[in-house]
């Protein structure tokens, strides 16, 4: 019987790929192709399929510092299909399992030097933030600036409040907007990043402040695909509504409990 192995995420990046990375070399050929029948069409998603699943991976691998010869694994590739492959099975996947390690090595190098970019940058903006007019600070490090004043309440960490906001980077980016999608979010208070659960009891209803939260108030040394590690993190968020949490009533129980009085 044939042995089956199983690639790593780097080998299956790098073998798909290479039809995604063949269609410069074939630009012509395909132009043309048309997809009239449900084989066509079924047989051309699997070839598009990986080419776009996969292109993230190549790409994340040449900006790491590690070339790939587009070529050979085009090469590689049709040889494949073809069953006519001119390495072992064994040696292909001692490899590619070497190759998976220097990548994971290279990731984590990589992600070590923009944390501490990002820490550097983050503080940096933190001193200059701070000395902006009607910019506070508070003791944990959280900086606040009041855009609108609301009234009444101050939420507790253990209420349901009811926010709109956007999130950005210190450089702009926007990773997140409850605005863009014209909804807002309701959560618990204690149940969000420390930034978020200490400035929100400082706002009341109505209110509308700009948060500035450092990188240990927020997501620290994590990754979390949009927001980088160590990053600080700008937030504007409006106050709508807050919710007092459930308690039980059991003296009202008990009310429910007693037998009515008869009246005449």
């Amino acid at each position: 019987m044939k042995t089956v192995y199983k690639l790593s995420l780097v080998a299956l990046a790098v073998l798909g790929l290479s039809a995604c990375n063949q269609e410069q070399k074939t630009t012509k050929e395909s132009a043309g192709t048309e997809l009239t029948t449900p084989a066509q069409k079924e047989s051309y998603s699997v070839g598009a399929s990986i080419g776009k699943y996969m292109g993230g991976h190549i790409k994340e691998q040449e900006d790491l510092g590690m070339p790939v010869d587009r070529a050979l694994i085009i090469e590689g590739f049709s040889d494949g299909l073809h069953d006519k492959v001119k390495l072992s099975e064994e040696d292909m996947q001692t490899l590619l399992q070497g190759l998976d390690k220097r990548l994971v090595e290279k990731r984590e190098a990589h992600a070590k030097a923009e944390a501490t970019k990002n820490k550097a940058a983050g503080e940096k903006y933190l001193t200059e933030n701070a000395k902006k007019p009607g910019v506070k600070t508070t003791a944990s490090g959280l900086q606040y600036e009041v855009l609108r004043e609301g009234k009444g309440d101050h939420p507790k960490a253990t209420d349901t409040v009811e926010v709109n906001y956007k999130g950005t980077l210190i450089d702009g980016t926007e990773f997140d907007s409850s605005y863009k999608r014209k909804q807002t979010v309701k959560f618990p208070l204690n149940r969000v990043i420390p930034g978020w659960t200490e400035g929100v009891q400082l706002m009341t209803v109505g209110s509308k402040y700009r948060f500035v939260i450092p990188a240990n108030l927020a997501y620290g040394d994590r990754d979390t695909g949009t927001i980088p590690a160590d990053s600080t993190l700008i937030f504007e968020v409006e106050l709508v509504s807050i919710e007092k949490p459930q308690t039980e009533a059991p003296k009202a129980e008990k009310k429910e409990a007693k037998p009515k009085v008869a009246t005449k």
